[in-house]
This record gives C-alpha cells, structure tokens and sequence, in this order.
C-alpha cells in the first residue's frame, strides 16, 4: 500500500485546509482587502503547499527509495523524484 494510501486523511486533511485558505483570498479580493491582508494569506498558502509537497516527498523517499524492493524500482522512483523536482524548483 502507498504512503499516500496510508496517509490519505491527513493528507486531504490538509488540502481542505488549503482549500479554506484559497477561498479566504477570494473573499478578500471580494472584499477588497489590503494589499497586505491578500499577501498574508498567499504567504500562508505557499507555506501550506509546501509543507504537503515537502511530506509527500518524504513519504516517497522512505518508502520508494530506502526501502525499495528492487534496484530498478529504486531508480525509477529516484527519476520521478528527480522529474518533480526539476518542475518544482523552476
């Protein structure tokens, strides 16, 4: 079973959470809010974002990586961690 399987609650737990934040800026902007307020809350989303992708990566390190159960399935999880990544950082 994947992580993500494993973890599914606490994961969407935290998207719905996201999902929350996201709306507080549509509210904001509804609202026409500071600048400041709307800055605030993007930062807050940027931080929730990731913090999910960084346990997400996590889980797949552990679980795809350190303990893969064969060279080739360690490599190919090392590649689309690798592909992520490059997508990530850009």
């Amino acid at each position: 079973m994947s992580h993500t399987v494993r973890e599914k609650a606490k994961l969407l737990a935290r998207v719905r959470r996201m999902k929350g934040q996201m709306e507080a800026v549509e509210r904001a902007l509804e609202a026409e809010a500071e600048c400041g307020e709307v800055m605030q809350l993007l930062a807050s989303i940027r931080g929730a974002l990731a913090g999910l992708t960084g346990e997400v990566i996590e889980g797949h390190l552990h679980e795809h990586i350190v303990h893969a159960q064969s060279e080739t399935e360690r490599n190919q999880a090392a590649d689309e961690l690798m592909s992520v990544l490059r997508t990530y950082v850009r």
